[in-house]
Formats: structure tokens, C-alpha cells, sequence
């Protein structure tokens, strides 16, 4: 597991140990420390002092005031959020199309707030954050370990974006809420490029009037660095803009009412209140709203021509009121990314105040543009309210309208005005999240799907389970999307609906949250459902790329679990994002799920077809879908199978300790059998402990992040346990090197046993052959394995996953040679004829049981488990031994052979197992040899 570097420690010496009359030299040592202490007390107040003076910059805007202590409230006054600024490049970077950064934005966030001596003069302390420009690349080299008797470790840590745009002030002041004027000065700190630190100082002048309106309702004002422009912490000058958070005064409330008086009554309603419901779904359309524009030319709403126009709306800085009434700005943009989340660029947004109209079930508003951009944000103001702007939530969803709000924008001016525009209509991104309750789905491609797709009726003959329509959590899936080409794409199938019942956000709401009353029937065979379909990255196919989303509908047979719909796609927003859209609904779906019983060969697979002729442009290739599924159930039952398979790994590795040292308290007892132990044996035992150690050997200090466990749930338990399997290997290991050393050294010493090094050549000479005859027929199969892994295109065995290198197969024979260690001391035996009890029974027969053990398990693994998950797999790994049907027979079958002739042979000789005309031919005894 990784480390944090290790803080320095204090220590703290007992006072025993200090002598009571300091020497000389010591009194010298406490007199300069007490010199220092006195200059350290008295450069403080300069240092205080030398923060920047209210009075000379902001005495003249806002005059000081003593504070009487009184305190207010500082959550709804004076604050900035996701605000904008220009200007500061030399201290922020640059913010621009060509090179990779992210927008500015301005926080403001008052701390303390104090009513003073003046009459309407408020102190002020708080914290301003700037935010935004360039983002770069560092590389950060960390400390591990203790310096002294352990060596520091300095690793190369992984690249990271950073952003020179971060800076932060501590600001003190004062507020004048009749004049509206806030002027405060501070310091702040940020930090170059390089890494070293920047002290800025700095004055902020703010237009923030106590009460706003619609012509009001933008703060404006300035940072101004208090430096010397020769200083290398001196900034331009900083343009501020944000929405105020002040109180607010409606004034455009007669001419909302006034427009929405021909509005179409909806038969939705939603219930407002003092929980302030409407301002937390207003709130949640942030960067859901998509912008769909006409075919005339004339829709551009901020200028330039219909194609450079926004295609995304987002709703910022909403604030309610009990009756319904609320103002807010809109912002436009074409970004849907984190970055540029709520941030307020001025020339892309319009400020506007509304009411939701309690009679019609709609929300209507009037904005008004921001002007005076041109020059500096400080003379920004807001005016030209002509812009009409309605949201309405429909009743239904359909397969080509999965938005649960849609809306408009218009302009009031006459068609002549250089300002107006034509209708733009508004629909949320297609989303699970639906904000208001009583919304149905409406199923209109049942009868196609029910048409289009065959054997729909055909009873299951095979007595698998499959999930019903109550959990959307297990028909929710992940899949791979594969056409002939070999090109690849994931994919995610969210359940919409299942019959009546709308299921809302999985990922957000939780699985069990359902937006509709209607209980699903799980009686049922046949259930009517509805997707959505998105997919994730994929390879730059321009057929792939066709499948950023399908909508779809059909029927899912609950007894063959099988799902059949019929798909659309949006095909204008691959071509043009901004035009009506235009749906290719001739698209047939079939998938096959995976059972909650699975047995071998079980997976969840199917296609993905165009209903066109292939002369039809709109025409696509067959794309194959497969997936490695787990539903929940079975993904509670694995992490309880990788509990006990860690476990069991523990266990085997501590028995394998017990056994190595009950031999070694053998040889110890008896050393005058050492010189006839295989040194090949151990070698390979040796080896089989090491191998996994030096392979694995990081993870004893450093976290491997390059491995991504598929189970998430262990909150981080297997790695721990991880680390104290390499612990208790390596203990293994020494304690099996210290028995080769033993051999090695008695084979060494002993002069008169050179025979046994004879014995033991002709052993490796006869075991060499065979290891490398294995190691070809591993060769062979390997490759017979990759040809039957290629019958085509996005099939199951393609999409399942990358396939195992000859390295990996490699290592899965080293496990097969270590699971054969007996057979180098059976020919030692055979070729020494030896009659020593050389083995302890417990050293031989536990190891072969230890080695045994996982076959008999995996055998009862691919039984009672989900088969094909092998990457989940943590004792009878098949990254560390060949494991299949037979195998699991062979290997466990094959160790107990070699246990039982060995058993043998210690007791009637090494060629008892052979032919009588074969045994002891011109072999090599151990005799005594007699002592001078």
C-alpha cells in the first residue's frame, strides 16, 4: 500500500537526562537562542504593519469606521459565484481557444460581518478566489521511507494537470449599503509555474448595492495590485462580473403575466412552497438544456451567423421566492464539460426574472441582454428585455422524446429589428433524472418489436433464471459494441421504463427510487421496457460514432431472458447539432441476458442491425454485442468467494512455512541426510517462491495503480491483504533458501559422496528434455488457442477482454513444472538407488497437498460460481497454473503418484519402483566409510 512521506519527528527529552548546571558552552547556545526569540518578538509588529493600509486605498470610496461588535448575517449577503474576469494573464495565464485551460470564474465568500458606528457602513472580512487560465504539466517526485538507517526512496511521481490560474486573497474592509460601494484590501498567495511562492497584495473595489433589480442585478468592479509594476508578483489590473446574491425587487412580474396569458394549460402540476422545490429543479437543469434551432437563417441570439450559435443552455444563480416568483441568469455555451460548468462568460448570457404560473403549469420569464461588453466589465449593465423564455414539463416520454422539460425562446421585437431572431426551441439531454413527479412513458414500437424479433414464445427448456422487471439495477448493463472491421465501442443500456413504472436516475437516485405509483407486476411474462443506450469512447469509427445514443423500446421475455427492441438514433445531431431533429428508428435490437444461474458457456450477447437495404444511406454494418456482466446478487456472492479465497491463500502459504520448518528441524536432527536432497527440487521450490516476489515486489511498498481490481466493494481490504501475502511469500521463500543452502553446503562438504553429483546430472539431463518438450507443447496450444479465439469479428471471445500472452502462458506452465517438484528427487533416488529417508512425510505430502489443494477447489469454482470472471479470481489464479477440467484432475492425480513413490523409495529403495532387471545398474550407494 503507498505511503505518505514520512513527517519529521519531535522528539522530547526527559528532564532526568538534562544535567541541572549547564556548561559554558551551552549557556552560549541558550543566550544566542534567546537573542533570536527577542528578534523574532520584535520584527512581528513590523511585519503586521506592513500589511497594505485601508485608509490610503479605500478611505476615499468607503471611509473607516470602528465595528461595534454587532455581527450579521454573512450566508445571503455580498456573496459572488462562478463569477468572470479579464484581465490578470501575467498572474493567471492565459484563457484562450488554442491552448488547453479552463474558464474564469470568481468566488467571493464574506466570513465575518460587522455593523459599525456609521450608519449603514458595514466591516467586512472574507476570502476571494480567482480561478481559471492555462493548465500545464508537472511531474511531482515524492519522499518514502526514513532518512538514517533506511534509505530515502525519491520515485518519480505521475504527470499532473495543474493550472497556473489559482489564486486566493484574504480581504478586510468596509461596505456602504446606501452608496453601495465596497472597497477592501488584503494579501493573497499563488504559486509559479515552477512551484515557488508568490505573496501578492492587492485592493478590491466592488459596485454591490443592498438591493438590486433587474437593471441592478450584475456586480461589477476591480483587483487592483498594490505592488510595484517592477515587482514580479505585480498584475494588471483584474475586470470583475458577477450575478448579485443581494436582496432582490421584481419589476418585470406584469410583463411575464402579460406574455404567458396564451399559454396551453398543462395538465403537470407541481406544488410549490417554502422547501423551495422550484429553485432546486431550476437548479438541477444546470447544463441539461439543449438548444434546437429552425432552418431559417435568422436565429442567431447573440449575433454572427445561425451555425456559431450556442447549442446549450444552462440556468445559474436561480433564486425563489414562496409565491413563485424567481430571477436567475442564462447561460449559453457549446461546452458540455466540467470546466465550464456555471461559469459566466457576459457576452454568452442574459439576465432575466420570472414567475411560475400556478394556474397553466408552466414557468415564464422575460430576459434581458447584458450590454457594454466592449470596452471593460465595469460598465456592464443590462438592458433590451425582449426575450421571452418558457420552460413546461410534458406529460409523456416517447422513444423520440425521452426530454422531461421542453421550452422556448423568442424575441418580442418585430421581424425588422436588427435584434430579433427567430424560436428557438428548448429539450433536456436525455436524462433519468426526471425533476417533477406524474410523468408516464408512452410504449409506441411494441407491436414492430413484437413483429420484428422471432421465437419470442418459446418456453424455456433449459430452466434458467433471469431478472424480473422490479430490479432496474440488474437490467442495467455494460457492453461491447464490435462490427466486422475488428473496431470496438462500450456502451451503457439504462433501463427507462419497465411497463408503467419510470425508473429514475440509477447512478444519482439510487435503484430503488421510482418516480411513478404503479407497482411493477412480477407475475408477468412479457413486460413492455424502454432504454437508453449511450456509449463511451470509442477508436474514431465514423460507423461507431453513430451510436453516441439510441433511444429504445420493445419487450422483454422474463422466462428466456431476452430482450427485443426497436432503436433510434438522432441523426442530425452527428451532422448538425443545431438543426430539428430527424430520427432513424430502422434499427433492431436483440440481446440475450446473462442468468442469475449462469453455468459454463453462459454470457450475455447479441446484435445490433439496420431494417434498411443496404443501398439506404442511413445503412449500417451488423454490430455484435457481448458483455461480462454481474448482477448483484452474484457480485454479493463473489466478494464473499474472493473473502474465503484470500483466506485459503493465507492459509496455504502459512502451511507451506509450517512444512519447510518441521523439515528443517528434520535435517537438523538428522544433517547426514542432506546430501542426497535434489538440488534441483529446491531450486524449483526455491524458485517458485521467488518468481512471485520479484514480480510482485512493489507492492510490498508502493501501491500498483496500474491494477484495477473489478470489485470495488473491498474498500481497499485486498490490498492489505495483498501486502501480507508477499510478506508471508517471502518468509516462505527464506525459509526454503535456508534448506537449499543446507543441501548445498553437506553436498559440498561430504568428498566422498562426488557420485551424487553424478546422480544429480543425469537427473537434470533427463528432466531438461522434458521440461522443454512441455514448454512446446504449451507453445502449440497457445497458439491453437489464439486461432480459435479469432472465428470473427465481435464475437464473445474477442470483445471479453485482452487475451493471454505467451508470457502469462509461460508462467501458467512454471506452475505446472513447480507442481511436478518431487519428480527431480524420485530420479535422484532411481539413479542413487538411495534408501534414506531424506523427506520428512509432512515436507512432501503437505507441499503436495498445498499445490493440490487449488485444483480440487477450481473444480468446485466452476460449479458454483460465475465461470467466466477470471480476472476476480484470487486462490487457483490461472495467471499462476493451468486450471481446466482435465487439469484439475491430472495435476491433483499426478502429486499424489509422485507422494506415494516417493514414500516408496524411503522405505524399499530408489529403484523399487522400476523393473527387477532394471534396479541398481551400476548404480550409486551411500556406504560407510570408515574413519582413520
Amino acid at each position: 500500500m503507498a505511503t505518505s512521506p514520512t513527517p519529521p519527528v519531535l522528539l522530547r527529552i526527559p528532564n532526568s537526562r538534562v544535567s541541572a548546571m549547564p556548561s559554558p558552552g551551552s549557556r552560549c547556545l541558550l543566550l544566542v537562542l534567546f537573542l533570536h526569540l527577542l528578534f523574532a518578538a520584535a520584527i512581528s509588529p513590523a511585519v503586521a504593519a506592513s500589511q497594505p493600509s485601508y485608509a490610503d486605498h479605500c478611505g476615499s470610496i468607503v471611509p473607516e469606521s470602528a465595528a461595534n461588535g454587532t455581527a450579521m448575517d454573512s450566508d445571503t449577503i455580498l456573496q459572488l459565484q462562478n463569477g468572470y474576469f479579464t484581465g490578470g494573464d501575467r498572474l493567471l495565464g492565459r484563457d484562450d481557444n488554442t491552448s488547453l485551460s479552463i474558464s474564469r470564474s470568481v468566488f467571493f465568500r464574506p466570513r465575518k460581518l460587522q455593523s459599525t458606528r456609521t450608519p449603514g457602513v458595514v466591516a467586512v472580512q472574507g476570502s476571494l478566489r480567482l480561478r481559471g487560465g492555462s493548465i500545464f504539466v508537472v511531474r511531482r517526485n515524492f519522499t518514502r521511507g526514513r532518512r538514517g538507517l533506511f534509505r530515502v526512496v525519491r520515485p518519480r511521481g505521475p504527470a499532473v494537470l495543474q493550472g497556473q490560474g489559482r489564486v486566493g486573497f484574504d480581504m478586510t474592509g468596509f461596505w456602504s449599503e446606501s452608496a453601495g460601494r465596497l472597497c477592501m484590501v488584503g494579501s493573497g498567495v499563488t504559486r509559479s509555474r515552477e512551484g515557488k511562492r508568490l505573496d501578492l497584495s492587492a485592493v478590491l473595489k466592488l459596485s454591490y448595492p443592498k438591493s438590486s433589480n433587474i437593471t441592478s442585478s450584475l456586480v461589477t468592479g476591480t483587483l487592483e495590485s498594490l505592488d510595484s509594476p517592477r515587482s514580479p508578483v505585480y498584475f494588471e489590473p483584474i475586470s470583475l462580473l458577477a450575478y448579485s446574491r443581494n436582496m432582490y425587487d421584481y419589476t418585470l412580474i406584469p410583463q411575464v403575466k402579460k406574455m404567458s396569458a396564451d399559454t396551453v394549460v398543462s395538465k403537470r402540476s407541481l406544488e410549490l412552497g417554502a422547501d423551495g422545490k422550484l429553485c432546486s429543479i431550476l437548479s438541477s437543469l444546470v447544463n441539461r438544456l439543449r438548444l434546437v434551432y429552425g432552418d431559417v437563417r435568422n436565429s442567431s441570439i447573440f449575433g454572427g451567423t445561425s451555425e456559431s450559435q450556442p447549442g446549450l443552455l444552462s440556468l445559474g444563480a436561480v433564486q425563489c421566492s414562496d409565491d413563485g416568483k424567481f430571477h436567475m441568469y442564462m447561460m449559453f455555451s457549446d461546452v458540455n464539460g466540467f470546466a465550464y460548468r456555471g461559469s459566466m462568460r457576459p457576452e454568452k448570457i442574459l439576465v432575466g426574472e420570472g414567475l411560475w404560473d400556478l394556474e397553466k403549469n408552466h414557468l415564464s420569464a422575460v430576459a434581458c441582454r447584458v450590454l457594454n461588453l466592449k470596452d471593460s466589465l465595469e460598465r456592464a449593465s443590462v438592458g433590451d428585455c425582449t426575450i421571452g423564455f418558457r420552460l413546461w414539463f410534458p406529460e409523456a416520454l416517447t422513444i423520440e422524446n425521452r426530454s422531461p422539460v421542453a421550452g422556448r425562446i423568442w424575441s418580442n421585437r418585430s421581424s425588422v429589428d436588427p435584434g430579433y431572431f427567430e424560436p428557438i426551441e428548448i429539450q433536456g439531454l436525455d436524462s433519468n433524472l426526471h425533476p417533477v413527479s406524474g410523468l408516464r412513458y408512452v410504449y409506441t414500437k411494441v407491436d414492430l418489436a413484437k413483429k420484428s424479433c422471432e421465437r419470442n414464445d418459446v418456453p424455456n427448456s433449459h430452466g434458467k433464471k433471469y431478472p424480473d422487471g422490479k430490479s432496474a439495477s440488474d437490467l442495467r448493463f455494460v457492453m461491447y459494441l464490435g462490427n466486422s472491421a475488428g473496431e470496438m465501442i462500450w456502451a451503457y443500456a439504462d433501463p427507462v421504463s419497465v411497463g408503467d413504472t419510470l425508473f429514475s436516475n440509477i447512478l444519482t437516485e439510487g435503484i430503488d427510487g421510482l418516480q411513478s405509483d404503479t407497482a411493477v407486476d412480477t407475475n408477468h411474462k412479457f413486460w413492455n421496457i424502454s432504454y437508453r443506450i449511450s456509449s463511451g469512447f470509442y477508436n474514431g469509427s465514423s460507423d461507431l460514432s453513430g451510436f453516441k445514443g439510441i433511444s429504445a423500446e420493445g419487450v422483454y421475455n422474463q422466462d428466456m431472458g431476452t430482450l427485443c427492441l426497436i432503436g433510434c438514433r438522432d441523426i442530425e445531431v452527428e451532422k448538425q447539432a443545431k438543426k430539428k431533429k430527424s430520427f432513424d428508428c430502422e434499427i433492431l435490437i436483440n440481446v440475450q441476458l446473462y442468468p442469475l444461474d449462469p453455468g459454463a458457456g453462459d454470457y450475455l450477447n447479441g446484435t445490433i442491425r439496420s431494417m434498411r437495404e443496404e443501398s439506404d444511406p442511413l445503412y449500417f454494418k451488423p454490430f455484435a454485442i457481448s458483455s461480462n456482466v454481474m448482477y448483484t446478487t452474484q457480485a454479493v456472492e463473489s466478494i464473499w468467494r474472493m473473502d474465503i479465497e484470500i483466506t485459503m491463500v493465507l492459509i496455504s502459504l502459512t502451511l507451506s512455512c509450517v512444512f519447510i520448518g518441521l523439515q528443517l528441524f528434520y535435517v537438523k536432527k538428522n544433517p547426514d541426510v542432506l546430501p542426497s536432497t535434489s538440488i534441483i527440487m529446491l531450486v524449483i521450490l526455491t524458485l517458485g517462491h521467488m518468481i512471485p516476489l520479484v514480480l510482485n515486489f512493489e507492492a510490498l511498498f508502493f501501491t500498483n495503480h496500474s491494477k484495477q481490481n473489478v470489485l470495488l466493494w473491498s474498500g481497499g481490504w485486498l490490498e492489505v491483504n495483498e501486502v501480507i501475502v508477499r510478506l508471508i511469500t517471502m518468509v516462505a521463500f527464506l525459509l526454503q533458501f535456508r534448506f537449499l543452502q543446507l543441501a548445498w553446503s553437506a553436498r559440498s562438504v561430504e568428498g566422498a559422496q562426488k557420485g551424487l553429483w553424478v546422480a544429480e546430472r543425469k537427473a537434470l539431463q533427463f528432466c531438461l528434455p522434458l521440461y522443454f518438450i512441455g514448454l512446446l507443447i504449451a507453445w502449440f496450444a497457445h497458439l491453437r488457442f489464439l486461432e480459435a479465439q479469432m472465428p470473427g469479428p465481435g464475437s464473445s471471445a474477442e470483445i471479453a477482454g485482452p487475451q493471454s500472452s505467451f508470457w502469462e502462458e509461460l508462467i501458467s506452465y512454471a506452475g505446472l513444472v513447480l507442481d511436478g517438484f518431487l519428480l527431480p528427487q524420485i530420479l535422484l533416488n532411481i539413479f542413487c538407488n538411495s534408501k534414506e529417508k531424506v523427506l520428512l512425510p509432512a515436507f512432501y505430502g503437505g507441499a503436495t497437498i498445498v499445490r493440490a489443494l487449488p485444483h480440487i477447489y477450481d473444480a468446485y469454482r466452476a460449479h458454483h460460481y460465475i465461470p467466466h470472471i477470471k480476472n476476480t479470481y484470487i486462490y487457483a489464479s490461472p495467471r499462476g497454473d493451468f486450471y481446466s477440467s482435465a487439469w484439475d484432475i491430472i495435476i491433483p492425480c499426478e502429486g499424489l503418484v509422485f507422494a506415494v513413490i516417493i514414500y516408496l523409495q524411503q522405505r524399499f529403495g530408489g529403484s523399487c519402483i522400476l523393473p527387477p532387471r532394471f534396479r541398481n545398474p551400476g548404480g550409486y550407494e551411500m556406504v560407510p566409510v570408515a574413519s582413520g
